[in-house]
């Protein structure tokens, strides 16, 4: 350090010592290393520094101060930044998001983070609201369609001056919900999102951390961010794929802001017209929006009922699109491919393994458990088809009979919008609505398939409005399924509850935890070392060849032990190049 540790009377000198998280993805550098900091050096939690590591210097993330002795101890080079990335309750929701979803401390650290250096805001236009009222730690759940703005602007006014956090899972709801918010509070809304450039974005980061009354209206990543004077967050369309990452670590922004809300204490309100299981169980107020149904009329075709070789559109829906379009109306046509289920085409039943009850794709054996197929049970027939269709077989047929000029995808322009799920978000209201195939995404091969395929199905219904005139149609070959009747009587939670009551038997989520662990180029001895390690943490099952990968299920009531020793496996694969991604609360199975 070039100074002397010991003073005239050999007493040591102590100093500042930074317990440093090096930002490197690796569990190696979990436990930091220990820097000194030198004299004048603006050195605390959650500080971005620079320091010296294996003959290089690197970005590194302050965890801890202390005093100590300095000596054999290298120093921090310098401070990046002038603001610290986290505090010390931030810290304890990076490090139980690291565990929860077994990846290095430093990749959450680095999540939590701005693209660019954070430099503190000089703003002479922005004044904190009065008030600093004390933040509750509340969690409530709201039932409805929305829109929401009304809503979310109720809980930032009763936060009394303190800054708020609105997650949505899409870019278009992140606009819209900003630009209604800005008119109700001029000033204080900033906007944050995948869309912004990294200088954009580092810039509403450091406003959200150095500046309390901020009201931050953002997609997913945001709901790690260091938010000053945190009084309220929200989070709108619970439950929704944009809300969780696909890549490893898959954090939920849901999951992580129930988290915080206990540990900074701030009020949680989530927002959704299909609630999760998880969040009925987590949330304790649940509260309608609107009194009465949740969306509007709701018809089911039974396609049993189709003469064979009818085509993906029957009868009735072709008479309702000529009667929508003739007065100049709208509709949404829903495509949808992610069941591998079959039905047969002479009597259109849904193909059923005998033995087990599952729904098996093309193949001759059940890919359950093995018992051959043969044809149809009902009528005998060989021909099966899968369920549901493409957006182009959809279009083709459509422009059959309702002619091509009239049909389009969105954002073409033309009164039948044939989309997918991710075309929800941004489609204005509709005159009909209609479900090419409502049994697709109940089969889908999850144990989350029911849950989702209500809510897919809710937030095509409720495209269509309410009032004279507007309705859905849902084509199904199960007309007597419990979802159908849920969206029906326009009242998801009686459907919801007896799905959480049976996968809790099943010790399935919200009863139960379930890991995914997908590795490609993984060692000959993966599976023997995976049981060896989690022993009576957990139960697992596979390996599945998947993608040319294989695949494991983690499964117990509490995961936790099991992730820690996952954390271990993880690291000695990726060291000898295996490419490993680990889904903590899989959505797909």
């Amino acid at each position: 350090m070039g100074r002397d540790p010991g003073d005239a009377g050999g007493r040591r000198l102590l100093t500042r010592i930074a317990r440093v998280v090096p930002d490197l993805a690796t569990f190696a550098v979990d436990d930091g290393f220990a820097y000194a900091v030198p004299d004048g050096l603006d050195v605390g939690v959650g500080s971005m520094v620079r320091v010296p590591l294996g003959g290089r210097r690197v970005r590194g993330y302050v965890v801890a101060v202390s005093d100590g002795s300095p000596e054999g101890l290298k120093e921090v080079v310098a401070v990046s930044g002038d603001l610290p990335i986290f505090d010390r309750d931030l810290l304890e929701v990076l490090r139980w998001a690291a565990v929860h979803y077994v990846a290095p401390l430093a990749t959450l650290l680095a999540k939590a983070a701005p693209p660019n250096l954070p430099r503190a805001p000089f703003d002479r236009n922005h004044q904190a609201p009065e008030g600093d009222a004390p933040a509750r730690n509340r969690t409530r759940y709201w039932l409805g369609s929305g829109p929401w703005e009304a809503k979310v602007g109720d809980v930032v006014e009763g936060a009394a001056g303190r800054s708020a956090l609105v997650v949505a899972p899409s870019l278009a709801e992140v606009r819209h919900l900003a630009e209604e918010l800005g008119r109700r509070f001029p000033g204080r809304v900033r906007v944050a999102s995948t869309g912004l450039g990294n200088a954009e974005m580092t810039r509403v980061w450091s406003e959200a951390a150095a500046a309390p009354g901020l009201v931050v209206v953002a997609t997913r990543d945001a709901a790690l961010w260091s938010i000053a004077g945190l009084g309220s967050a929200v989070v709108v369309g619970e439950g929704r794929r944009g809300l969780k990452d696909r890549a490893t670590p898959t954090v939920d922004a849901a999951k992580v802001l129930w988290r915080r809300s206990t540990v900074e204490r701030f009020s949680l309100v989530l927002c959704g017209l299909v609630p999760t299981t998880d969040a009925l169980a987590r949330a304790p107020q649940l509260s309608r929006v609107e009194s009465g149904r949740l969306w509007g009329l709701v018809e089911l075709v039974d396609r049993r009922k189709d003469p064979p070789g009818g085509g993906v559109i029957g009868t009735t829906v072709r008479r309702a699109l000529h009667a929508v379009l003739r007065p100049g109306g709208r509709a949404f046509v829903l495509a949808d491919r992610r069941s591998s289920a079959q039905r047969c085409v002479r009597c259109r039943i849904l193909r059923l393994c005998p033995a087990c009850g599952s729904h098996p794709g093309r193949s001759p054996a059940c890919p359950r458990c093995g018992t051959g197929l043969g044809g149809c049970s009902e009528c005998g027939g060989a021909r099966f088809e899968p369920l549901g269709a493409g957006v182009g077989r959809i279009r083709h047929e459509l422009g059959g009979f309702l002619g091509s000029d009239a049909v389009g995808e969105a954002g073409d322009g033309r009164p039948v919008v044939i989309g997918t799920e991710r075309d929800l978000a941004a489609l204005d209201t509709v005159d009909l609505a209609v479900v090419v195939d409502g049994d697709g995404p109940l089969r889908a091969p999850h144990y989350r398939a029911v849950e989702d395929g209500l809510r897919l199905m809710a937030r095509t219904v409720a495209a269509a409005g309410r009032g004279r005139g507007r309705r859905a149609i849902i084509q199904t070959s199960d007309p007597g399924h419990p979802v159908f009747e849920a969206l029906r009587r326009g009242d998801p939670v009686p459907v919801l509850e007896a799905e959480a009551s049976s996968r809790a038997a099943a010790g399935l989520p919200p009863g139960g935890e379930l890991l995914v662990i997908e590795a490609a180029d993984a060692p000959p001895d993966a599976d023997d070392v995976l049981r060896a390690t989690l022993g009576e943490r957990a139960s697992l099952h596979g390996p599945a060849d998947y993608r040319g990968r294989l695949r494991w299920l983690v499964r117990g009531t509490d995961l936790r032990a099991a992730r820690v020793a996952l954390r271990g496996v993880v690291h000695e694969w990726r060291e000898h190049g295996a490419r490993v991604r680990v889904d903590a609360d899989p959505i797909d199975l």
